[in-house]
């Protein structure tokens, strides 16, 4: 009964709320329709509900306790910056706190809909404000003013006219940052105004589903960090990212202002095999077959038109399509494209060969580049005997690498979140003979020990393991292995801290359902430990040899999360260590130092890691013209410096790659993460075109990997103290080792 009179409330509260706004400016269209949960939603919450209360490694049970925290982390999950709601809004939710167990309990999604249908009137309401103050126009840059724009921790807003005066100083931020870039009044006001009516157009393109999958996930994350709830177009989604693989035409979409564009190409599959797909072209219409009606997507959500693209092999769809060079009003072109099994090869591992000169020598250090630990679960298990897998891949890497007489391998995970548990244990058993890898301990506390189940190593020589701060889970896991057997040289970063392990419960065969429906969890199930009985959790994967951290463990991994697991650690395993590479690790150390007390890259390197945690700690930004100027000029002439001095350094670099990186020995573009800006704010998202996009991406594959040059320089140095010394080279390397160090 609390619960039924707790919603009439909130549906009460929301249409007052709604009538004390500001009417929104003629331009902007307000959100009306309200969003309402499904039959099934309810039925979904419910199983899965059933499964984190008793399954989970850390079970807890549904209660009011819980209620809380689903509570604090949903309105986080929403207006984590406290931007849209006030103190008011807050106030009126409390008697909601209490209440989210039961929505789940009792199958009613109402209240939890209703608190993101208002969330959803006051983006609205704050689109429309923010539009107004940019039509109005901003002139004073003189005063001595500040924004907090980093307010994940802030107060929220006592009333609206408080959230007004925030919204001002956003708005007067955003405007002195075109204006420094140059542009011109009128043209900031065309920018501005068209990335807040855009942003508004994505909001109004949220559905049920993404309403039930945030508030799910605030539900599973409440638990412990890792678990989650995938509806099922994210399960969809999650199961093509392992596998590396899916039915469509081979074509990567991204947003483009109201289309929908190309944005690469697959090599080699449907799309690029017609000869009429190009990056950059724009999708106008989708249609099924050779004659199904063409369905127009011009402002359709992205995930709308890849459902539409998508399809079973060997069926046609036909895409219009607005050429990349074309205007708005150019012609378009039909083309028909049959789907076929497609891979996705920019996840896939690739193989580089970096060149070292030592004076008169050369090394040659192979690098294989991991950016997931990946596996086709579904061609695994109907036994298809050539399923997709990182360590099928790098085995057929390896070999290439022994042809090319490599000196070394250096493994880069750099960036790699983990992935499939299985695929990190074969994985270790490509550099050490048969034996433990990692122990993994379930919520009863039973303790098993995972074995590799490579019979043959495919590289017994110099190892070097590449980690940062993003390194997780599969990744800490084989880097662990590598240490504990003294196989090789751990370089790097700490790493992530990711020390437990996640189930894929499929809920629509739980509950045998016909058709995806109730969607899937990502549940803890265990926890993983090292074969020397500690734990990767919340410490992570200490290197042997560090460089400087990007990143603060509180800002970034495990330990960041408040509600993670603790460490703690279980007796050792039976295993025997394969080499001693810790002998020479001090000896690494000192070359290292070095040489990069030398580097004026690494200098720089440092430095932008220095400047990088003063902005992450001041969370404000100046408003007053002047000091952004003076800093702007200061940073330019930094880099100006800075590029003048890259240019001479590479001209006389010791470092050569002799070959293009390559996946399974299919050329490809080496995968790279985007940047993202310190003090950028999410609304942007979409605002630069896909061209400026796309020189963006390639300026930053262009420039010089210098971490990793340092990394293959770190294990050059080991191998000419191996040459040297046949007697150091017989403890670091396996004894089994049949490369050859002369």
């Amino acid at each position: 009964m609390r619960h039924l009179v707790l919603a009439f409330a909130l549906i009460a509260l929301f249409g007052s709320a709604e009538a004390k706004t500001t009417p929104p400016p003629a331009v902007t269209t307000p959100i009306t329709t309200a969003l309402k949960p499904t039959k099934d939603q309810g039925e979904a919450g419910l199983w899965a509900s059933r499964y984190l209360s008793r399954f989970h490694y850390k079970p807890m049970p549904l209660d009011d306790a819980m209620s809380e925290k689903i509570f604090d982390r949903y309105l986080d999950s929403l207006d984590g910056d406290h931007l849209f709601f006030t103190q008011g809004d807050i106030d009126k939710f409390k008697p909601a706190r209490d209440q989210m167990d039961d929505a789940i309990e009792t199958r009613d999604l109402t209240v939890p809909f209703a608190i993101y249908n208002l969330y959803r009137i006051r983006i609205a309401d704050r689109v429309a404000g923010a539009r107004k103050l940019i039509a109005a126009g901003i002139t004073d840059f003189s005063t001595d003013e500040s924004y907090k724009y980093d307010r994940i921790k802030a107060p929220w807003a006592a009333d609206s006219a408080a959230l007004d005066d925030i919204w001002r100083q956003r708005i007067k931020n955003d405007w002195l940052r075109l204006k420094l870039a140059g542009k011109a009044d009128k043209d900031i006001k065309g920018t501005l105004d068209k990335r807040y009516s855009n942003y508004l157009d994505r909001v109004k393109q949220i559905s049920s589903e993404d309403v039930f999958q945030t508030f799910m996930n605030a539900y599973a994350t409440a638990i412990e960090p890792h678990t989650n709830y995938l509806g099922p177009r994210a399960s969809e989604n999650f199961d093509i990212a392992m596998k590396l693989s899916l039915e469509g035409i081979g074509a990567v979409l991204t947003p483009d202002e109201d289309y929908t564009a190309i944005r690469d190409v697959v090599p080699g599959g449907p799309a690029a095999l017609t000869g009429k797909v190009k990056v950059g072209d724009r999708i106008v219409a989708v249609g099924q077959g050779k004659s199904g009606p063409m369905v127009d997507v011009v402002g359709w959500r992205l995930d709308d038109v890849v459902e539409k693209i998508r399809g079973p092999k060997d069926t046609t769809v036909r895409i219009e399509i607005l050429p990349a060079d074309a205007g708005v009003d150019g012609k378009n072109e039909t083309i028909a494209i049959v789907r076929k099994k497609v891979s996705i090869e920019d996840q896939a591992a690739k193989k580089s060969i970096i060149q070292i000169k030592e004076g008169d020598t050369t090394r040659r250090i192979g690098v294989i580049s991991l950016p997931t630990f990946y596996q086709d679960f579904e061609a695994r298990r109907r036994g298809d005997e050539n399923y997709r897998s990182a360590t099928r891949d790098v085995g057929k890497l390896l070999v290439e690498l022994r042809a090319e007489k490599v000196d070394g391998v250096l493994v880069d995970l750099r960036n790699n979140g983990g992935g499939s548990l299985a695929e990190a244990t074969d994985l270790t058993g490509l550099f050490v003979p048969p034996g433990p890898v990692v122990q993994v301990r379930s919520a009863s506390g039973k303790v098993e020990v995972e074995d590799s189940t490579e019979d043959k190593v495919a590289w017994d020589g110099p190892l070097a393991i590449l980690v940062n701060r993003a390194s997780a889970s599969a990744s800490e896991i084989f880097a662990a292995a590598i240490q504990d057997y003294g196989r090789g040289v751990i370089i790097g970063e700490p790493s992530f801290g990711k020390g437990t392990v996640q189930y894929l419960l499929d809920l629509d065969n739980i509950a045998r359902n016909e058709k995806p429906t109730f969607g899937e969890l990502k549940m803890t199930t265990a926890q993983f430990f090292r074969i020397d009985g500690g734990s990767t959790q919340l410490r992570g994967v200490t290197p042997d040899i560090g460089f400087p951290t990007t990143l603060d463990a509180g800002d970034f991994g495990e330990s960041s999360y408040d509600n993670a697991l603790p460490w703690t650690s279980i007796p050792p395993a039976k295993y025997q260590r394969q080499g001693e590479v810790a002998s020479v690790v001090p000896m690494l150390i000192t070359q290292h130092e070095t040489r990069v007390a030398k580097n004026q890259e690494w200098q720089d390197y440092k430095s932008d890691l220095a400047d990088s945690r003063r902005l992450r700690a001041e969370k404000t930004i100046s408003l007053n013209e002047q000091v952004r100027r003076k800093e702007r000029d200061e940073q330019e002439a930094k880099l100006k410096a800075r590029t003048e001095r890259d240019k001479a350094s590479a001209e006389k670099s010791d470092v050569v790659v002799t070959s293009a990186p390559t996946a399974a020995g299919v050329p490809v573009d080496e995968d790279d993460s985007d940047e993202a800006s310190l003090r950028d704010d999410g609304l942007q998202a979409g605002e630069r075109g896909l061209q400026e996009e796309l020189r963006r991406e390639k300026e930053r594959k262009d420039r010089p990997d210098f971490v990793l040059n340092e990394a293959a320089h770190i294990l050059a140095d080991e191998i000419g103290m191996l040459k040297a010394d046949t007697k150091l080279a017989a403890r670091v390397l396996p004894l089994e080792s049949t490369n050859q160090i002369d």
